[in-house]
């Protein structure tokens, strides 16, 4: 069976999930690729998308993550920005972020992530869940790990330090009881897929 292959143009993000799928005995390849992203804040759908896109051009089983940020109380946009993260450039200008929420009590933000798996017949969509507050300064130091500048401004629920902040340990074991997309889709593919077994499509 071929190496699984991510489809990101984000090299952190590959780097950041490689040994998780190796530590579980899956090898995966990294395919850099600009893929369309549909005009819509909705996550599922625009992980679905870009996942039928990266199998035409690749042709073998692919799979793509796509992550949304929600600020419950954003400014004049509660939960903005949403799937728009990337588009709204809000992790590039994580400065101009803190100002925009400078007088704002209620800074309860999360981040949902949809990896979506496609092998040219069927989806199989899985969903993780982060929720924090975001700080009033920009915290901790460059990681190649770090997925998204916003990492400098999220604090985890039950923590004090921003992921940026942590070490690979505080961050893989930190209290907040988050619920991760990629090991969802690890269970499910060394049980239903990896070992030829029948597919069970995932809902």
């Amino acid at each position: 069976m071929e190496n699984l292959t991510y489809v990101t143009e984000n090299y952190s993000k590959y780097i950041s999930i490689k040994e998780k799928f190796e530590n579980a005995g899956i090898a995966i390849d990294y395919f850099n690729c600009n893929l369309e992203e549909p005009n819509i804040n909705n996550i599922e759908f625009i992980s679905k998308e870009k996942a039928r896109q990266a199998f035409e051009k690749l042709g073998s089983d692919v799979f793509v993550i796509d992550s949304g940020f929600y600020i419950e109380d954003y400014p004049g946009n509660p939960g903005y920005p949403g799937a728009f993260v990337k588009r709204s450039a809000i992790s590039s200008n994580i400065t101009e972020l803190l100002e925009i929420m400078k007088q704002t009590k209620n800074r309860n933000c999360y981040f949902f992530d949809c990896l979506t798996f496609f092998n040219g017949k069927d989806y199989f969509q899985f969903f993780g869940i982060s929720k924090g507050k975001l700080s009033h300064e920009i915290r901790g130091k460059q990681n190649k790990k770090a997925k998204s500048n916003l990492w400098f401004v999220f604090i985890p629920i039950n923590c004090s330090k921003t992921l940026a902040e942590m070490s690979d340990e505080e961050r893989n074991n930190r209290p907040d009881n988050r619920t991760s997309a990629i090991d969802e889709f690890i269970n499910w593919y060394k049980l239903n897929y990896k070992n030829c077994k029948k597919l069970v499509k995932k809902n």
